[in-house]
């Protein structure tokens, strides 16, 4: 199984990207500004549903990945690393979204539940965060690879859920002051890239310095 250093590291770090605002963020509070909590919730329920299927897909091409090769899978993962820090310098240099949250057209709980899993699911972006993100938490020689990968998304689903729930509750003041203080958007892309650069490198350097090592929980 996952060792607890390295899981506390992974929790650390996932809480710290779903408090964020980011897209996901966005438009739960848009719709919840909208239309309502229910509303607002219902858009990061269907967000949670997509990050299911999108954890599967992972799962079942990382497995496939160990597998093959235990080379290619360290390859997956410089890869990935490296993709985590192209993510950083685009949401460093990203400009803030024009349309802020709240201006969107009111719907219902069922058809912002089905756009969100939609959204969610045919988004490449996401795809690809998932096959960079969860392999740098994986240690084959730890066994049961399957299993580490499940619990991995699962922790990454829960705390989505829950922060875009609290998001959703909260969005009217929220949606308000996201209006009235459209530079946090900027700097909050900044600070993503900034962890989505810290991240990328540090596995990377890791790996590099000790190839034989997990690439996360060490000092």
């Amino acid at each position: 199984m996952i060792d607890p250093a390295t899981l506390i590291t992974y929790i650390a770090v996932v809480f710290g990207f779903v408090f964020i605002p980011g897209p996901a963020t966005l438009l739960t509070v848009a719709r919840a500004t909208s239309s309502g909590t229910k509303v607002g919730i219902a858009t990061g329920a269907g967000v949670a549903a997509g990050d299911v299927i999108h954890t599967i897909m992972a799962i079942v091409g990382i497995s496939a990945i160990i597998a093959a090769s235990a080379m290619l899978f360290s390859i997956v993962k410089y890869i990935g690393a490296a993709y985590l820090v192209y993510l950083g310098i685009r949401a460093i240099l990203e400009k803030a979204p024009a349309n802020l949250a709240g201006r969107t057209l009111p719907i219902s709980a069922r058809k912002a539940f089905r756009q969100a899993i939609l959204t969610e699911v045919l988004n490449p972006k996401t795809a690809l965060f998932f096959l960079a993100f969860l392999p740098q938490f994986v240690h084959p020689q730890g066994g049961f690879v399957v299993l580490q990968l499940m619990v991995l998304g699962i922790i990454f689903i829960l705390l989505g859920l829950f922060s875009t729930v609290v998001f959703a509750v909260s969005a009217g003041g929220l949606g308000s002051f996201l209006r009235r203080n459209p530079a946090v958007l900027k700097w909050q892309g900044k600070v993503v890239g900034g962890i989505y650069c810290a991240l990328g490198i540090r596995l990377a350097a890791a790996a590099l310095s000790f190839p034989n090592l997990p690439a996360v929980g060490r000092r």
